[in-house]
């Protein structure tokens, strides 16, 4: 988490975005806990794959996108930012067809989990202090 090429005012960002995907991490965890023992293992492992085709591409996004910062470095910030957010889109796209590829999941637990996880950045930080 604390590259040499991370820029100290970037590093707010990123301790944010690193502490929102661990309250996702937590949140999926005990959601696929919870449906294991209400639904069973398939609906169980639907949950945690959606969950993880929302939270891999995240975390990738997290480090391209928190590189710079700064009004000096303005060009690069928005630079990274795109890049970091086409790397996630083709990351999150092929998550989706490794996983209805080789993974045996049921379609609803799988998109429930997903929606809910893509939903969940937009309340964390009511939950999470800067």
């Amino acid at each position: 988490m604390n590259a040499p090429f991370v820029n100290e005012l970037a590093k707010t960002g990123r301790k944010f975005a690193f502490k929102q995907i661990g309250l996702t991490v937590v949140f999926v965890l005990l959601c696929t806990i919870a449906t294991y023992f209400i639904w069973g293992l398939l609906y169980a492992q639907s949950v945690l794959t959606g969950g993880v085709v929302v939270i891999m591409p995240t975390v990738v996004f997290a480090l391209k996108a928190f590189r710079y910062a700064g009004a000096r470095s303005s060009e690069k910030v928005m630079e990274s930012f795109y890049s970091g957010e086409k790397l996630k889109i083709v990351l999150t796209a092929i998550l989706f067809a490794l996983a209805f590829k080789f993974i045996a999941i049921e379609p609803v637990p799988f998109f429930t989990s997903f929606c809910l996880v893509v939903l969940l950045p937009l309340l964390t930080p009511f939950f999470i202090k800067i």
